[in-house]
């Protein structure tokens, strides 16, 4: 079932593959070194790749060249397809022939389609880059962003921004996550050195740090990294891109990737490509934001608009957990209330997205000054049941077949049994109350850390991974526990996001929780839970219950019975 919930091809309405000239609007295809085709472009009006090339460009590069055919706003670049990784990593980490040349052609070309210069003073290009299998694999590889930034190019940033705070914000957050992915310094290092720096100046909140508080602390990150990695930061743009690209194909081989590789049966000799596109950004000020949205809701299959927003951010902020984002729409610094009008046409391209691909659509994207930006679009994980009422309802409205409703669900599992929910007739001592991130219910000793959840989960205990927030680093603990909840993030933070591919209840947001590791406690009012202590975790209500709760299998729903009698009318 690999395919069927992780994998999306790109189909128009009646299920064809999307298929159109290979060519970015006003530039030639670039030419094959060698015989090998490196490098695809997307954007400007449209695209050398395409939908269907998925095994080539990975999920994120194949949907970015796809919606860049149908005229969506996404941000231009161009994507390094998954064979080179896989050579990079047999040539023991050098790049193929003909690669630094396509790139360097390709940098030129999104340089004029962006209207600026990579590596340049006055107006300079920033770009991320981004991994991408073929299959999603959400936090498990690495990603850059605000690369291109240096100490000449943060002025030219600020002079043509006109807002110094911003640029040099943007220089600290790429020097800090350079520094960890490429230069192997651990993140605790630049956390301590912020830490230092607000207590040192009386602040308390990063919103609080003004533009020369961010250039100070860009300056105590490069000393971070020259000390701890024994180098500087490179101030040549293009060094930086290069070994960038070079740890992105390497964070392929990193062992939370291997791990949820073999959790999930992907293949290792699949690789990642490299999607290098340039910059928008959400930390632009009050009409900008970042968020993720899905075209239905994950965990109930209901057809609404289903997502967070965090204003005045960028997307690691929302994905990360260490900021808990708010809604969509509706009261406070929703993104209805920040950017109307990019709000009202999200919800038109949802629906767009969602009918073209034929599956409920996973959307993250960025708010600048007001404008949207589309940055990715995939089939969204979702729980089993919300599974089968997406698949039923979508096969009703014509989006797509029965055969193929009954194709994608799980039905024995279903039929089976489905996931069990807490009595409500028993009594319950409800702790704390957050955001009911993956549907279901279990019961388990409270840990604190994943080395514990597996320790203990080795000898047959039933264990619940408490955490502030969960990070990559986690999903070992995730695996080896029966339930997972934080404190902080939303519904589609690390947390939520791999518990539902996992089918694992999950909590997250329980702001009542004060989650301390260290100590080994988690406080909730005068509440004080332990390591060992038993809590129920109810990941439908958003419930975390104190002590054990007797649970109860609910009848299958309705539309769990509709696609058992499509399926028995296939049979016949």
């Amino acid at each position: 079932m690999l395919h069927q919930s992780i994998i999306q091809g790109s189909t128009d309405a009646g299920g064809s593959i999307a298929v159109g000239p290979a060519v970015v609007a006003g530039h030639a295809a670039l030419p094959a070194a060698g015989g090998q085709r490196w490098v695809y472009a997307f954007g400007g009006g449209g695209a050398e790749g395409h939908g269907g090339m998925v095994a080539e460009l990975g999920g994120k590069g194949a949907g970015l060249a796809e919606m860049a055919r149908l005229g969506v706003p996404v941000p231009p670049g161009f994507t390094i397809v998954a064979e080179a990784s896989r050579r990079h990593r047999a040539g023991q980490n050098r790049f193929p022939a003909g690669l630094t040349a396509q790139v360097e052609e390709a940098l030129l070309r999104l340089e004029a389609a962006a209207g600026g210069r990579f590596g340049g003073s006055e107006n300079p290009l920033l770009v991320s880059v981004r991994s991408g299998a073929r299959a999603s694999m959400p936090g498990m590889m690495d990603t850059i962003l605000n690369l291109g930034l240096t100490d000449a190019t943060v002025k030219g940033l600020a002079a043509r921004s006109g807002d110094a705070r911003f640029a040099y914000d943007c220089y600290r957050r790429l020097i800090q996550t350079y520094g960890t992915v490429v230069q192997g310094v651990g993140a605790h290092a630049f956390d301590a050195a912020l830490d230092a720096y607000k207590e040192g100046r009386g602040l308390v909140r990063d919103a609080d740090l003004n533009a020369a508080d961010w250039r100070a602390v860009a300056t105590a990150y490069r000393d971070v990294i020259e000390r701890e990695a024994g180098e500087p930061f490179p101030q040549d743009a293009r060094a930086q891109l290069f070994a960038a690209i070079g740890a992105i194909f390497r964070s392929w081989g990193n062992a939370r990737a291997a791990a949820f590789r073999a959790l999930h049966g992907i293949p290792d000799d699949w690789g990642t490509a490299a999607t290098v596109q340039s910059m928008v950004f959400g930390n632009r000020g009050a009409a900008s934001g970042t968020g993720v949205v899905h075209s239905r809701d994950p965990v109930t299959g209901e057809a609404v608009l289903c997502g967070e927003f965090l204003a005045d951010a960028q997307g690691e902020d929302i994905v990360s957990g260490l900021r808990t984002p708010g809604p969509l729409s509706g009261a406070g610094p929703s993104m209805e209330t920040v950017a109307p009008a990019a709000f009202a046409e999200l919800g038109r391209l949802a629906d767009r997205l969602e009918r073209h691909f034929g599956d409920m659509q996973e959307i993250e994207f960025t708010v600048q000054q007001g404008r949207l930006f589309i940055l990715q679009s995939r089939a969204g994980k979702r729980s089993p049941e919300a599974g089968v009422r997406i698949a039923t309802e979508m096969a009703l409205a014509g989006i797509i077949t029965r055969a193929e409703a009954v194709r994608r669900a799980d039905l024995p599992a279903l039929a089976d049994g489905l996931r069990p929910i807490p009595d409500p007739d028993a009594p319950r001592d409800v702790i704390a109350s957050g955001l009911p991130a993956s549907s279901g219910a279990a019961t388990g000793a409270v840990v604190f850390t994943s080395d514990e959840a597996v320790r203990l989960a080795a000898e047959g205990v039933a264990v619940v991974l408490c955490r502030p927030e969960t990070s990559p680093h986690d999903v070992h603990g995730m695996q080896a526990a029966c339930a997972v909840v934080t404190a902080r993030g939303g519904a589609t933070s690390h947390a939520a996001t791999v518990a539902r591919a996992m089918g694992l209840p999950c909590v997250t947001g329980a702001r009542a929780l004060r989650v301390d590791p260290a100590a080994g406690v988690m406080t909730a009012g005068a509440v004080t839970v332990r390591a060992g202590d038993l809590i129920t975790v109810d990941g439908g209500t958003g419930e975390v219950i104190l002590g054990s709760v007797p649970m109860i299998r609910p009848e299958p729903p309705e539309a769990v019975a509709t696609l058992l009698r499509w399926a028995g009318k296939l049979g016949e």
